[in-house]
């Protein structure tokens, strides 16, 4: 069974915190929230995480004190910093507290993930973070991590969302992906808007395969869609 990277999130707004467990749940790894500095302390003591993201305006304990508190225990988990202020001596502070990365509200899920990705492919072994990345479609190759589809004649790069959605794809391969599980996994939300824009992609990605009949992307009516290899 493969093993996933152990998340601790301190954030004591409470919509943003569960909105970004989720995200990162869905995203593999094994997210726990903590709603103050002084809770998340305790859960640190309490077990191991491969990486921690704190926010800094924190009641009981602010993300700042926590983070020392933290280095006490572990000179080396990453941590990055989120914060409501964008002001240069919290960022000089974050990093001389040993912070990894700092990104500043409001920011986009993407960019957290990117930035969780690139500190952990240092820290960790990279079969923890990423499990399976490349995939063979017939005469295509699927990186996912590369967000590319290469063939003899060309390379193609997909928009991040084309890859999140065709990796899913490829790992439910002759199964049905279900729409609510695809919507909530990339989307997070699964409204009727992400929905049409979930189709779009698909439609996008039966063109950039149209060259493989080996390969087709099908509608499983009132569920989802299904990979056929």
């Amino acid at each position: 069974m493969e093993q996933k990277v152990k998340l601790l999130l301190a954030e004591d707004d409470e919509n943003l915190g569960l909105l970004l467990k989720e995200y990162l749940i869905a995203k593999g790894y094994d997210a726990v929230l903590f709603p103050d500095g002084e809770a998340a302390f305790k859960g640190f003591n309490k077990d191991h995480y491969d990486i921690c993201i704190l926010d800094i305006m924190m009641p009981k304990k602010d993300g700042f004190t926590l983070a020392k508190e933290i280095r006490m225990i572990s000179a080396d988990v990453p941590i990055i910093f989120l914060t409501a202020k964008n002001l240069k001596d919290d960022v000089i502070e974050g990093f001389k507290l040993g912070a990894d990365d700092y990104i500043t509200k409001p920011f986009s899920m993407e960019e957290l993930l990117f930035r969780l990705e690139a500190i952990l492919r240092r820290t960790v072994p990279e079969s923890q973070v990423a499990g399976q990345q490349i995939y063979k479609l017939g005469r295509f190759t699927f990186d996912a991590r590369k967000q590319t589809l290469t063939s003899e004649e060309e390379v193609v790069k997909l928009t991040t969302k084309e890859a999140e959605l065709l990796k899913l794809l490829c790992q439910n391969t002759n199964k049905v992906l279900e729409r609510n599980f695809a919507l909530k996994s990339i989307w997070i939300d699964d409204n009727y808007f992400n929905a049409r824009s979930m189709d779009v992609y698909i439609t996008k990605l039966r063109k950039h395969l149209k060259e493989e009949p080996s390969v087709e992307i099908i509608n499983v009516h009132g569920k989802g869609y299904k990979l056929i290899m």
